[in-house]
Order: C-alpha cells, then structure tokens, then sequence
C-alpha cells in the first residue's frame, strides 16, 4: 500500500531561511510542497522518508533565493493491482459505490464490480446485493454510507490536471458550479468487491 518513491526536484529556499541546517531547510520546504500533494505517475506523496543527495545551491539573477537540486525518498500511498483494501462507504449512485480511507477519498468500485445480482435502491440511494442462500431464500444485504467495506484494487488511472495555460474570459469559458464538481482527480483506484470474502465486513463476520 505505502512505497518509497526516489524523486528529483529543486528546492528554492528564500533568504530568510539561510541561518538554518541546509538539509533541514530542504526537509521542511519538501514536506510543505509535497505532502498530502498527488505526483503524476507517481502516487499520492505523504511524509519525506530521506534525502540521497544534495547538489550545489545556485542563486537565479533578480531573485534572492537559493535554488538546490535534491534527490530524495517520499513515503507514497500507492497500492498494487490485486491489493485488498479496507475503508469504509463514502457514497454510492448509479455509477457505483464511492470510498474513502480517510485520507484518500478517489477509489470507485463500479457497478459491474459490486457483488451481483445488485440492484441500486432509489429511494435509499445505496447498492443492494440481493444474496440467495440454499433453499432459494434470498437476503437483501444493503450497503450503506460508512459502513467498513473490504475490496480488490483492479487498477489505478493518473489524470494530469496541471493547466495548461491563461485562457480568455468570456461568458462560454467560465466553468460552472457542475463543472467544477465533476472536475477529474488527478489519481483515482477502481476497486471491486465481486468475490467471496470481499464487501461489506459486516457480511462476513
């Protein structure tokens, strides 16, 4: 679930912080920059684990700040395909079933991924596995907002939202309240919960 990801970067480090350590300078400066932060291809970054090497600091013309090149490890939130997970139901429409792990909220199990037969509830708003036991009785097993929920990761999707540029102001270009929401995620996991064992915790308890 958590690996070591060796990144590159070059860290600015402004004036006023000249009077401390370099390295813990750099520590604190990549910590702010990166953490709770998603790196494209990479994974979401959560807390610096070490610096491998520090290059010599270099100052741009114009600005009073050092410029360094660093090469250094980050604790990444990056699950494998075929991972079993736990978090717990965030929300659930026609699309599927949304989770969070408190904090990462991106992981969609898509309908065709639930426990089948399911069927969406309207008037609940939740999936509902309808599972028929031998002797052809069947239970309605609905899966509820925060209920704890144990999936398969079946794969990963890096989206790169960085903008691409200044664009003109015109009545047709400025984005909607409803375009804002449905605005991509710059790393979202597909789950599924279509085995035994996997679902809800409370169904197989």
């Amino acid at each position: 679930m958590f690996v070591l990801a060796e990144i590159k970067d070059t860290v600015q480090i402004k004036p006023w912080l000249f009077s401390l350590d370099i390295q813990e300078a750099i520590s604190n400066k990549l910590n702010m920059k990166l953490a709770n932060k998603v790196v494209h291809n990479v994974g979401l970054c959560i807390v610096l684990h070490d610096i491998l090497s520090i290059g010599d600091s270099y100052l741009v013309p114009g600005d009073g700040s050092s410029h360094t090149p660093v090469t250094f490890r980050f604790v990444v939130f990056r699950p494998f395909v075929d991972e079993i997970l736990k978090g717990r139901i965030r929300s659930c429409n026609h699309e599927g079933v949304q989770v969070s792990m408190e904090f990462f909220d991106d992981i969609i199990i898509p309908y065709e991924n639930l426990q089948q037969p399911s069927k969406f509830d309207e008037d609940e708003q939740v999936w509902v596995w309808e599972y028929t036991q031998e002797g052809d009785e069947t239970h309605s097993m609905f899966m509820d907002v925060n209920e704890e929920i144990r999936f398969r990761v079946v794969d990963e999707t890096f989206t790169d939202v960085t903008p691409s540029g200044p664009e003109a102001a015109s009545k047709d270009q400025i984005a909607t309240k409803d375009d804002q929401e449905i605005r991509k995620s710059p790393y979202t996991i597909t789950g599924s919960i279509s085995e035994p064992g996997l679902g809800l915790l409370s169904w197989w308890t």
